[in-house]
């Protein structure tokens, strides 16, 4: 008898990424697709032409990461391995950036605003990039492990019709971001995403961005957006997010959703308040959150955003008075901007991401012990090391708590992402340390969260990280075991899944994900990646190609 399946799954615990209670099922792949989903021992395994065992393991959708910064990664790397080893099937990118489209003002596809890197194999190419389309279409037909999707980066529209000026975009700069939002949703980007601490992002006001999102909104798209604060003005940021959604009729998603600073951890159940409220009142606003209570971005990010205006960041840096007045702002904060170091305290800021062999001393040391050593203050040292690398240094700010991490999980509109891209140990620990979440964020709220402290359900958690992303997205495909969709699927070990990766030793794998699929295709087996590259390129509802 001919084969009717390609992969037969059986006896594990099926989750099927719903929340329903799990239960002992087989899943039988076909092509790219679930073929069945059954009781364990209604298909037999003499129809399959592999089978694989999940006894004693959980079998479930593929997770989707939807803030992934997996755009240098992948260029660099097909495999995507720190996120696939966490049960990872889909990358969905670009926060504030993306490679494209190219033109109007941008002048490097390849970089933006303090963040770079070198990538000469694709600088070229990336120049003929001038539709959002074609940097994934790029990344699929090289091949890449997990599929790739993405939001156009609102500082690289904001770059295309206006360049790093500061200030309002004129009449004319606001109709090009407009058509060229509206050609990007055609392409495919699932909306468009502003980091408002970080500029451009922050160059942009509330109505420029609504404006946007009222194109987003015409084709059913999402906002998606680091608030302009997460700290001392949290509740305007969430507001403002709300706001633009009730203004635009675009649906909000909340990056990373936290309250940072000691002084500002008790408006987490306010900010929630605030979010149910909005839902109560028809406005579809969501979140997602890393499960960690240090962040990392840029060492550049204790800095004023007007510090990068005109695109002249390390010119200023090494300008005497512009230092003096970057060094005045940094110390007695106007209020209109995110002081990262305000919020933490220097001894709260831990940079890591030095490349110079000079600068390797500093590493896992904050700002406080760097200063000392150096015999400086703290705001000099940052802006000479800055100066000195080069490029942003990722520095871990220390600033939320396990309290609200712990409610926030139990929200119902809360979903789980990794805010960072996917690594080798390989290649990446010559880079230097990196934020844990790398590897272990999926894996961390399963071990953690969900077995040894009991926080969410089991079922409850897979779904955040499965369908309640999909349907955020809009990929009506993917997201549940279901016959018919996506054969996106992985199976792993409830009682041993955990993350490895800490803050002292960030390059660590995860443990407890044994298989992984891909469009049907086995990506990682018995814990080893098989360099398969199944990955295609997901599309946004105003998608206008299939």
């Amino acid at each position: 008898m001919a084969n009717h399946y390609d992969t037969l799954i059986r006896g594990g615990r099926v989750i099927d990424g719903t929340g329903n209670p799990w239960f002992y099922g087989d899943v039988a792949l076909a092509g790219d697709r679930i073929a069945v989903v059954a009781p364990h021992g209604m298909l037999p395994p003499e129809r399959a032409a592999s089978v694989v065992d999940a006894s004693g393991h959980v079998v479930a959708p593929g997770f989707i990461d939807i803030q992934s910064h997996s755009i240098y990664p992948l260029l660099h790397d097909p495999a995507c391995l720190s996120k696939i080893t966490q049960g990872v099937t889909t990358e969905i990118m670009g926060e504030a950036w993306t490679p494209a489209p190219f033109g109007g003002r941008i002048e490097s596809p390849l970089s933006f605003s303090i963040l770079s890197d070198d990538f000469p194999e694709w600088d070229a190419r990336a120049r003929t990039w001038t539709r959002f389309r074609h940097w994934l279409e790029a990344l699929v037909e090289r091949g890449v492990s997990p599929n790739v999707g993405s939001f156009l980066g609102g500082g690289t529209l904001r770059r295309y019709g206006r360049g790093m000026d500061m200030g309002p975009s004129s009449a004319a700069e606001l109709a090009t971001m407009q058509q060229v939002m509206a050609e990007s949703m055609e392409d495919g980007a699932f909306g468009v995403s502003y980091a408002l601490i970080y500029p451009p992002d922050s160059f942009a006001d509330t109505d420029e961005i609504v404006e946007i999102c009222k194109v987003v909104a015409a084709y059913k798209g999402v906002y998606i957006t680091h608030v302009r604060s997460e700290a001392a003005q949290l509740v305007e940021g969430i507001a403002e997010a709300i706001d633009i959604g009730r203004r635009s009729g675009a649906a909000v998603e909340i990056y990373h959703l936290k309250a940072s600073g000691f002084a500002n951890w008790h408006k987490m159940p306010q900010v929630i308040e605030m979010i149910d409220a909005a839902r109560a009142a028809g406005l579809d606003v969501t979140a997602d959150m890393y499960p960690y209570v240090a962040s990392g971005t840029a060492l550049a990010s204790v800095l004023p955003p007007w510090a990068s205006a005109g695109g002249k960041f390390y010119d200023n840096l090494r300008d005497p008075e512009m230092r003096a007045k970057i060094r005045a702002e940094v110390e007695h904060p106007s209020g209109d901007w995110e002081a990262l170091a305000d919020e933490t305290g220097p001894d709260g800021v831990m940079p890591v991401g030095f490349r110079k062999p000079e600068n390797q001393q500093y590493v896992g040391k904050r700002l406080t012990e760097i200063a000392a050593m150096r015999g400086q203050h703290w705001i000099d040292a940052v802006l000479d090391l800055l100066s000195d690398e080069g490029q942003g240094i990722f520095t871990i700010y220390y600033g939320m708590s396990e309290e609200n991490l712990a409610l926030q999980l139990r929200q119902p509109w809360i979903k789980i992402s990794t805010d960072a891209g996917g690594l080798d140990p390989a290649w990446a620990a010559a880079n230097g340390p990196t934020h844990p979440r790398a590897y272990g964020a999926y894996p961390r709220v399963l071990g953690k969260y969900v077995r040894e402290e009991g926080v969410i359900p089991l079922e409850d958690a897979v779904r955040k990280m499965s369908s309640a992303v999909a349907d955020r997205l809009g990929l009506r495909e993917r997201g549940l075991l279901r016959a018919g969709m996506f054969a996106d699927v992985i199976v792993f070990d409830p009682a041993t899944i955990n993350d490895r990766a800490t803050f002292e030793d960030s390059h660590q794998l995860s443990v407890g994900v044994r298989d992984v699929w891909v469009n049907g295709s086995a990506v990682l087996r018995d814990g080893v990646h098989t360099g398969a590259t199944p990955g295609r390129f997901v599309k946004g509802p105003g998608s206008v190609t299939p």
